[in-house]
């Protein structure tokens, strides 16, 4: 699934990024099944998700988030640190749901 999203759009995913917790850590283990299952779930729900990925998950942090974000259908939004923020519309969303 690929989508283009306008400057604005992404401006506004990131602060609204800012105020969310890291809800899924990426280990040393790497992108598991269960990982990438849990992951789809998330955005499912929230459209909008931030991922620790950390110093023991070994790869580059950039090359780990593109290749997290390519294997669920998502759009790397940013990577700041080591924080990835995932996004993925989900049409199925009430309106007052929705994060865009």
């Amino acid at each position: 699934m690929k989508f283009d999203i306008p400057p604005a759009a992404l401006r506004e995913l990131r602060t609204r990024g800012r105020a969310l917790t890291a809800t899924v850590q990426v280990g040393k283990e790497g992108l598991t099944p269960s990982l990438q299952g849990h992951l789809d779930r998330l955005l499912a729900q929230h459209e909008l998700v931030k991922v620790r990925i950390l110093d023991a998950a070994g790869d580059d942090r950039h090359s780990l988030a593109e290749g997290l974000a390519g294997a669920l259908s998502a759009h790397l939004v940013a990577v700041t640190g080591r924080t990835a923020l995932l996004y993925r519309p989900n049409p199925d969303l009430k309106p007052d749901q929705r994060v865009l």
